[in-house]
């Protein structure tokens, strides 16, 4: 296609919490790199996530989007120190976090192209999120998985689109509510990952996935992926968007977060009896 030499040249990056490139097929990987925190995504985890997403936009023969994580866990969630942080900075920087963090996931979930995210070890809160934002999921036999937030006070409010439409209603209200971790065979059960293989099989089971889509027509995937999201009225609307992003970060600020974010930092179970009842504006 024109210009995919050169396109294809510019989309890399080999530093950073993400990295990105692209291979001769029009296949661009995109690896979570933060494995001595398990990935746990901060401000620039995101910011590397939006800034690959932005080079996509550039490349002619772009056929596919393959997410990774580096190390033992494809994704532990937010990064609790972070998160505290954030929780404690001026409402315009909280909610410009939430915005960030929701933007990254909706990129994913609205490429039009297919996304196809490869799952080992852990994959928590935020991380179940990108899974269900991404059109194929393959998880390692060793795989675990949690919708955590509430664990710490917090909520799930800028991934629960994607979750509500990945695992449906019912299975969200369980997971999403108990907080509980579950492994591979239960993540395939409730429709959050395809496939489970062995570890080792993994990146060959990746390698089988790419060839499927690749042996198929890139425009009609395209307007099939835009056709199916439009009927399951998948595509949230900016008013609704910009809710779930108030929700979401007004909670992080609540005594509840901060009392389940002082419970992580102190290594002890969060006293949630001693936390006021919520205000109106945190219900």
């Amino acid at each position: 296609m024109p210009g995919s030499s050169k396109a294809r040249t510019e989309f890399s990056n080999s530093t950073g919490p993400v990295l990105w490139s692209i291979d001769e097929r029009g296949v661009a990987s995109v690896v979570l790199n933060r494995p001595e925190v398990n990935n746990a995504y901060d401000g620039g985890l995101v910011d590397g996530l939006l800034r690959a997403t932005d080079a996509l936009k550039g490349l002619t023969d772009l056929r596919l989007i393959l997410i990774r994580g580096n190390g033992r866990h494809f994704q532990a969630g937010a990064d609790l120190k972070w998160i505290d942080a954030v929780a404690k900075s001026p409402r315009e920087e909280n909610i410009s976090a939430s915005r960030a963090t929701a933007e990254a996931v909706r990129r994913l979930n609205l490429s039009p192209v297919p996304t196809l995210a490869l799952v080992q070890g852990g994959c928590f809160g935020g991380g179940t999120g990108i899974i269900a934002a991404c059109d194929v999921v393959i998880a390692a036999d060793n795989a675990m998985f949690s919708i955590s937030e509430v664990r710490w006070g917090l909520t799930a409010a800028i991934i629960l689109p994607q979750l509500i439409h990945g695992i449906g209603l019912r299975q969200l209200r369980r997971y999403a509510l108990t907080g509980e971790r579950f492994g591979a065979e239960d993540a395939r059960r409730i429709g959050l990952v395809h496939e489970v293989v062995p570890l080792s099989d993994l990146e060959s089971a990746g390698t089988r996935m790419i060839g499927h889509f690749l042996d198929n027509g890139p425009n009609a995937i395209t307007e099939t992926k835009m056709l199916a999201l439009g009927l399951a009225n998948m595509k949230v609307d900016d008013k609704t968007f910009d809710r779930l992003i108030e929700s979401h970060a007004a909670k992080r600020q609540s005594n509840e977060a901060a009392e389940g974010l002082a419970s992580f930092a102190e290594k002890r179970s969060a006293r949630w009896g001693a936390v006021a009842p919520p205000r109106k504006s945190e219900q």
